[in-house]
């Protein structure tokens, strides 16, 4: 196919809007201008609904307003911006939330998860790498940052430098990961969160061993991954922890090996904790907190065993706080790991699990709850946190 570069210089499609946390979620036109020099526009295939999402749905996250929402997303690239040369017109690609600049010196380092550029500009101010938005409603005025969207038009954020609720994105030619064209595009969507964020934990962040012991707390679609995360790296025992028993028993089908109730349902009085050292007396070796909350945080490290490592997963609301004993950890040689991302190289990551998918090695199908329009963004929210699914998909 031919490559388009910059063939226009405003394009209108839907997007959903967040304005504040007192305001519902609402679909709206919205102006997309052509990408500029080393990006492109992705016409969007499939968009995952993500409990980031719901933190700043909440209000939990400091998030720059207006934006379009959105962080996981599969598409099609349809322009190139000048100077690309790694993708063409018509590649299959899946979002990555994390843009790799290439020139910082995590980037370098090969750390490309910790980009310093996606960490100071684009994640916080909610733009792209020169500090513009492409994206404006057609009413209002003034500018993000440096970028003048035009004189009629109300500048809108990006979302992680994502923005996948919508019917098109412009992103750096960075975030557009291409994967295999045989792969199904609104399945292998949830791969550019939900699965890189959990089995990149286990592969990348803590390097789990072969025969290790492992808990995974929480057991939505980021815990789900972090446990065929584990049966990936041959974990021998893979303990599975949720309030909810229906979330435990799936987990059994993606490789946990038991499952405990952590709302004490069992009828024994006992936490998770206790539970966990009924099964393993000496603790694991890796705890894995998929949820995020101070109490989560505080079971993992608690978990440990001897030289284990806690794994903080899942994100908490700004300015949550967790504690422990140092001397305890410090005594049994226990780690505290954060885990950005799965610590992933996306350019090499995410088509390595796509081809896990394609190749029946990942569960990938039975993470979506279900499809929905665009225009019922904010019901697929509302569903997400009542907690009744896992992953919703929002196909424009």
């Amino acid at each position: 196919m031919p490559h388009v570069i910059n063939e226009e210089m405003d394009r209108k499609m839907k997007a959903v809007v967040f304005r504040n946390p007192q305001t519902r979620v609402a679909i709206a036109d919205v102006a997309l201008a052509a990408p500029k020099a080393g990006e492109v526009r992705v016409k969007i295939a499939a968009a995952g609904v993500c409990h980031s999402d719901l933190h700043v749905k909440r209000g939990e996250w400091d998030a720059p307003a207006p934006m379009i929402m959105g962080h996981e997303g599969s598409g099609v690239v349809v322009e190139l911006g000048e100077g690309v040369t790694s993708l063409a017109v018509g590649d299959h690609v899946v979002l990555s939330w994390v843009p790799p600049c290439g020139e910082c010196r995590y980037c370098l380092q090969g750390h490309e998860a910790r980009c310093q550029k996606v960490a100071t500009v684009v994640a916080p101010r909610g733009v792209l790498f020169d500090g513009t938005s492409r994206l404006s409603l057609p009413s209002g005025g003034g500018s993000i940052e440096n970028g003048d969207p035009g004189s009629a038009a109300e500048p809108l954020h990006h979302y992680l430098g994502v923005s996948s609720f919508a019917e098109e994105v412009v992103v750096p030619a960075s975030g557009a990961i291409k994967v295999r064209d045989d792969a199904p595009l609104d399945v292998i969507a949830v791969v550019g969160c939900a699965v890189a964020t959990g089995v990149g934990a286990v592969m990348n962040t803590a390097a789990v061993e072969p025969g290790s012991t492992v808990a995974v707390i929480g057991c939505g679609g980021v815990g789900l991954n972090v446990v065929q995360g584990a049966k990936l790296a041959g974990a021998e025992r893979i303990v599975a922890i949720d309030i909810v028993p229906e979330k435990t028993r799936m987990a059994l089908q993606f490789g946990a090996t038991e499952r405990i109730d952590a709302s004490q349902g069992d009828g024994s009085g006992k936490d998770a904790v206790e539970q966990l050292f009924d099964l393993l007396p000496d603790g694991v070796d890796y705890a894995f907190d998929a949820i995020g909350r101070t109490s989560t945080t505080e079971q993992a490290i608690r978990m440990l065993g001897l030289g284990g490592a806690a794994v903080i997963v899942g994100l908490p609301p700004t300015g949550a706080r967790a504690s422990f004993e140092p001397l305890v950890l410090a005594e049994a040689d226990q780690r505290i790991l954060g885990s950005n991302y799965g610590s992933v190289r996306p350019s090499i990551d995410i088509p390595a699990l796509v081809d896990r998918y394609m190749d029946g090695q990942l569960k990938l199908d039975s993470l979506i709850s279900g499809r929905r329009p665009l225009d019922e963004a904010a019901e697929a929210l509302d569903a997400l946190e009542a907690g009744g699914v896992l992953r919703t998909l929002l196909i424009p």
